[in-house]
């Protein structure tokens, strides 16, 4: 197997990692929390702040080298459309990813603090998690974006 092919499986691979695990957890932390259980709340929002740390940041890192270096290696001008459109649709994903991060630990702290002391929620909680929320949909749609473009390559 060429080079190519094997920075282009670990690059698609990579996406897919970054994207479904975004999405992933997204999708459980949005139902523990509307399950008014303290606990199962707990725990998914531990293994979320988890996945990010474990899943999510390495691909962050493995998906802008790897793509540069697949765009050299097919000779990809890097001022292509849909390179540079793929490149900005990232870095509003990023842009949002990086307080969803944040967020996600505060809420996380919120959460272990209550089921410890047997306690309900603060009220901050809830505006974390809607912050949280909608700033997850622009970043769904922008790694959408950046699917399409790498996969039609519009010029």
């Amino acid at each position: 197997m060429s080079a190519y092919l094997i920075i282009k499986t670990i690059h698609i691979l990579s996406s897919v990692l970054l994207v479904g695990t975004g999405f992933g957890s997204a999708f459980y932390l949005f139902f523990a929390n509307r399950s008014n259980n303290l606990a199962a709340q707990a725990i998914v929002a531990r293994l979320v702040v988890r996945a990010d740390w474990w899943f999510t940041t390495p691909t962050v890192i493995v998906q802008p080298i790897s793509g540069f270096v697949l765009a050299y290696l097919a000779g990809f001008p890097l001022s292509s459309f849909w390179i540079l459109g793929a490149l900005l649709m990232y870095v509003v994903a990023g842009v949002c990813w990086l307080p969803v991060v944040w967020l996600q630990i505060q809420m996380e702290k919120m959460l272990q603090y209550a089921v410890q002391t047997d306690t309900p929620l603060p009220k901050k909680y809830w505006v974390y998690a809607q912050r949280w929320e909608l700033l997850g949909y622009p970043a769904f749609v922008a790694m959408l974006a950046v699917f399409y473009l790498m996969v039609a390559k519009p010029m």
